[in-house]
């Protein structure tokens, strides 16, 4: 069993920049996938950054350049940090752990950017 908290969202400004963090709780944290997803009003949850266990990651066209994902085995968290950001890119922000049939989902943080 993992558990996952995130902190960090906000408002934000356009063109500011914001850190997320994810806390996970539990054993194997390792071996584990991790990623972030949003879910904007109205529309689907997506994926936004992933890492897998053996540090390589894959991000969403939208965020590519713009966005980090870190993780750090030792403390069992995981980061975004997001730059430049866009109001497109306000939603709520999921930390995700996935082991093989094995999903686990934050509460989310709420992520605003606005003027």
């Amino acid at each position: 069993q993992v558990q996952l908290v995130e902190s960090g969202g906000g408002l934000v400004q356009p063109g500011g920049s914001l850190k997320l963090s994810c806390a996970a709780s539990g054993s194997s944290f390792s071996r584990y996938s991790l990623g972030w997803y949003r879910q904007a009003p109205g529309k689907q949850r997506e994926l936004v950054a992933v890492i897998l266990s053996g540090g390589s990651t894959n991000y969403a066209d939208s965020v590519k350049g713009r966005f980090i994902i870190y993780r750090d085995n030792a403390k069992n968290t995981i980061d975004l940090q997001m730059n430049s950001l866009k109001p497109e890119d306000t939603a709520v922000y999921y930390c995700n752990a996935r082991l093989g049939v094995l999903y686990y989902w934050g509460k989310g943080t709420l992520v605003t950017v606005s003027s």
